[in-house]
């Protein structure tokens, strides 16, 4: 995946398909549907990433359970009523898709330019291992924004304690599933599955002299630069 990509959210997945092929919806007279793509990681688990795919784009593509393939495309959110209340939804949204021909090194790549939309939530695990959560604004066409859900590790979960709702970030890494237990009030326990950026670099976009220049803070380098964190999992 080229760094200098012209597109703010970017994915490339490789894997197997992992459930039959069902219509999801229609929009503007072109249907819809929807599968799951299992996603093999180094550790030997498997991501099941839920995919969106145009009926144009599958017409010369083997889509049976076990078939191989490749798919670049972005990573979307949108909301859906359940059980009366409001779900954020997250789903790959295929722009190309391929029968693969080839094995990928990295099977699982995506890239995102967007905005902290929520403070970050810094927190460390019972063995000392620091995770940060955000949650990022990707801009869309047509007025439309994704909210990706991201965790960041070990230095740039540090780093992540210093970023502001609005700062404008890019972010690299993978797309994860992981399996929770929602414990309800009444003691129901009910299996669900959460999706979400496991960030293997970042930098903020917005000039960092700049943003304390404007709060009237004096600074010797007042040059515009992007600000590389760090580009690896600690």
């Amino acid at each position: 995946m080229t760094e200098y990509t012209s597109d703010n959210n970017w994915v490339e997945v490789s894997g197997s398909v992992d459930s039959i092929i069902e219509f999801s919806h229609e929009m503007f007279g072109e249907g819809f549907y929807g599968f799951y793509l299992s996603v093999p990681r180094l550790s030997d688990y498997v991501d099941r990433l839920p995919i969106i795919v145009s009926e144009r784009l599958i017409t010369d593509v083997d889509l049976n359970i076990g078939a191989e393939i490749t798919i670049t495309g972005q990573f979307r959110s949108y909301n859906k009523m359940i059980d009366g209340s409001n779900r954020l939804l997250l789903t790959v949204f295929v722009r190309e898709i391929t029968n693969m021909t080839e094995e990928f090194k990295n099977p699982n790549q995506i890239y995102l330019n967007g905005f902290v939309c929520k403070a970050p939530i810094y927190r460390t695990t019972p063995f000392k291992r620091e995770i940060a959560d955000l949650l990022v604004a990707v801009n869309r066409a047509y007025n439309k924004s994704d909210y990706i859900p991201t965790i960041a590790w070990g230095r740039n979960a540090k780093f992540c304690q210093t970023l502001e709702v609005g700062d404008n970030i890019k972010v690299w890494g993978r797309i994860q599933s992981r399996e929770y237990q929602k414990r309800y009030a009444n003691g129901e326990v009910v299996d669900k599955v959460a999706y979400e950026v496991s960030v293997s670099k970042l930098e903020i976009v917005q000039d960092k002299v700049e943003k304390e220049t404007d709060q009237g803070k004096q600074l010797e380098n007042t040059e515009d630069h992007d600000h590389v964190l760090y580009d690896e999992e600690s």
